[in-house]
């Protein structure tokens, strides 16, 4: 075969190839085998490697790309995506329709036609397609901008990375979710390796298309049902399920339940018929969403600043189930809290097999008084993990036994403690392997010191050998004992090793955090770095008399976190490990903003802006980034603090806050003026 001859092919093998996955994953008919669908991706695979210059982007075969370096990029959405308005019981959802008949002027209700679409608990994206090819893929984010996940969604099999003629240019919006049978799969797979299981489908869908590598995406099998036509070809569509069927048409895939009814009584039906039998879905459904149909209707009812009025979220109450209390175990934490928790015969709820539970704490348990062999009920709502109610006590056997506070810690056996206002238990050894373990996992993650490669089942290998006696050994590491461990290679090893020595330079604000300072989240350590800029002025302030007065009164730090800070600081154990990640070689310093670096304090200095609406020259994300650069706080909403709103258009509820409270407010012209920027 010639060259010539092998594009022909590659072209026809493409053409099938989508074809087949058109009639698999939209219309559920497929015409071919598994085995026969798999021989053509191979050939064109083949075909592709002996000549590299057939490849296409839209390629079937290029569905895994590179790994995305540092943080996902940031995108402003074409139009806000909004949330939705959430009502549980038939009186509810009767009195959103009062609005909504009010708003639309309709004299005979049972007129209205409403799509009426599963509710699947998972992760909103907005996917659009440039000259038939996919373009980008946007996450929900803040309604406004997202982050651009388009490396991830790409190894969704049923995603089409081109669409079908005679659609060119598209935007859809979509639930990308975990199907149940591989949420299991995956939890098993996480169990046998020692790591922990995920919470629910809709958190491990949401961080894995955040995951950066995308062949690590590729390999827990996402899916992807879209909801809405927002353009095609520079149209809207008129109806809502008319732009679904054109979707289909463009060969995306859409949920096959969703149904247009009309009238309120009918959407009742709906909403009943599928409360008994979500269970038979292959993933997990919360509610159903209920949408006007007419697009003419829909722009009449308009919308709020936070959510449509001509759509709402019937959601379905958390599940229940009852099982027997088998065993609690105690789990330790990074700042020691020893939390228990169920374990339970195994009981089926909202989808999944539940086998463990919290139990909050100690106090609960003997408030409730729960006791090890009781027949218990365990809820589990959408977003939440499995909680125990309480017992069942006409059920609790003879033989059923209290569970006793432990008096010293389960993993380091030192005495623990309750400080005082609080209800944990505490173990206060900061050498407790179990302490060690989730300190470390919380020095690695994402906002801390993002160490890549860094995970549960290594993390355990490192405290069992001794290897590590803090989160500085890290930087003392080799590759020589990192080969030794299960599943690291030479490979592994430096590249591992070259993560460690990376984040070395991370800002002092990432330090902070990652040091894992109780009460210190990302905003505070943000707030205490560009304060004191440097550690060592940091660790000089804590020495004063009145150090914790000083801190509490920065913004976002407070006297909970400045004692925090404080005690963390002036302990012999925290100036210990703070010197030996100095010997380590980490950066103690925080990269001087702009205006700080010409010495200004900046035209806001010290003021606390909130800002809402849209501007033509700035996201949201931007305008945020360029006060803080002036010297202002950015908060998220309106009070009596507040010192100044800068409002865009379609403001919101925010403006008006702000002039009952006679809070100052400026456009856009003004912002352009205080920010000294030009136009």
């Amino acid at each position: 075969m010639n060259a010539r001859q092998a594009a022909r092919r590659a072209r026809q093998l493409r053409e099938q190839i989508w074809h087949h996955r058109y009639l698999y994953y939209v219309l559920a008919r497929p015409e071919i085998s598994d085995e026969e669908y798999d021989r053509l991706e191979r050939e064109l695979a083949e075909l592709e490697r002996r000549y590299p210059d057939l490849v296409t982007p839209d390629s079937p075969t290029q569905r895994v790309g590179h790994p995305v370096s540092g943080e996902l990029p940031r995108i402003e959405h074409t139009r806000p995506m909004l949330s939705l308005e959430n009502v549980y019981t038939a009186d509810e959802l009767k009195e959103w329709e009062a609005r909504l008949v009010r708003a639309v002027d309709v004299e005979d209700p049972t007129t209205i036609e409403y799509s009426c679409e599963l509710k699947i608990d998972g992760v909103s994206v907005a996917v659009i397609w440039e000259d038939g090819v996919l373009a980008r893929a946007v996450s929900r984010g803040d309604g406004r901008i997202g982050e651009d996940v388009t490396a991830a969604i790409r190894t969704i099999r049923s995603l089409p990375l081109r669409l079908r003629p005679p659609y060119r240019n598209l935007e859809a919006r979509g639930e990308i979710f975990f199907p149940t049978e591989e949420f299991i799969r995956l939890n098993r797979e996480r169990e046998d390796q020692g790591l922990a299981p995920l919470a629910n489908p809709r958190n491990a869908a949401a961080g894995t298309i955040r995951l950066l590598d995308p062949a690590e995406v590729a390999r827990r099998p996402l899916d992807l049902h879209f909801w809405q036509a927002v353009e095609i070809d520079g149209r809207e569509p008129e109806r809502q399920s008319e732009g679904l069927a054109e979707l289909r048409r463009a060969g995306l895939r859409t949920n096959e339940h969703t149904r247009v009814v009309r009238g309120l009584a009918a959407v009742l039906d709906y909403v009943e018929h599928w409360a008994g039998r979500r269970e038979e879905l292959p993933y997990e459904v919360d509610g159903i969403v209920i949408k006007v149909d007419a697009r003419a209707l829909q722009e009449r009812a308009g919308a709020t600043s936070k959510a449509p009025r001509w759509a709402v979220a019937f959601k379905y109450p958390a599940e229940r189930a009852t099982t027997r209390l088998r065993d609690v175990r105690i789990q330790v934490g990074r700042t020691g809290v020893l939390t228990p928790v169920a374990v339970l015969e195994p009981v089926r709820i909202a989808g999944t097999t539940v086998t463990r539970a919290t139990l909050h704490n100690f106090d609960e348990i003997e408030r409730k008084d729960i006791r090890i062999g009781d027949m218990v009920q365990v809820e589990k709502g959408g977003e939440i993990i499995p909680k125990v109610i309480g017992p069942v006590l006409a059920k609790r056997p003879r033989s059923a036994r209290r569970i006793e506070p432990p008096a010293r810690c389960p993993s380091c056996d030192e005495p623990v403690v309750r400080e005082e206002d609080e209800v944990a238990l505490r173990c206060i050894n900061p050498a407790c392997p179990a302490r060690l373990r989730e300190s470390l996992r919380h020095f690695a993650g994402r906002g801390a010191m993002d160490i890549e490669g860094l995970g549960p089942a290594l993390i355990d290998q490192l405290v069992e050998r001794k290897l590590v006696r803090d989160v500085a050994d890290l930087y003392r590491l080799t590759e020589d004992q990192l080969e030794g461990l299960e599943r690291m290679g030479a490979r592994s090893a430096a590249r591992l090793i070259g993560e460690i020595r990376r984040s070395r330079e991370r800002p002092l604000r990432r330090l902070l955090f990652a040091l894992g300072i109780r009460h210190v989240g990302e905003r505070a350590a943000r707030v205490l770095a560009r304060h004191f800029g440097t550690l060592e002025r940091l660790i000089e302030a804590v020495g004063a008399d009145d150090a914790v007065e000083r801190l509490a009164g920065l913004p976002d730090i407070g006297p909970q976190t400045a004692r925090s800070v404080v005690r963390f600081l002036r302990s012999h154990a925290g100036r210990a490990l703070v010197e030996r990640l100095r010997e380590a070689g980490l950066r103690f310093d925080e990269p001087e903003e702009p205006a700080a670096a010409e010495g200004q304090g900046g035209p806001l200095a010290g003021k606390t802006v909130v800002i809402t609406g849209r501007f033509e020259r700035w996201t949201r994300t931007e305008l945020g980034q360029a006060l803080e650069r002036a010297g202002a706080r950015v908060a998220s909403s309106v009070s009596s603090r507040t010192d100044l709103l800068a409002a865009g258009e379609d403001p919101g509820s925010k403006l008006a806050r702000a002039r009952e409270l006679g809070i100052p407010v400026v456009g856009e012209p003004e912002l352009v003026e205080m920010l000294g920027e030009r136009t």
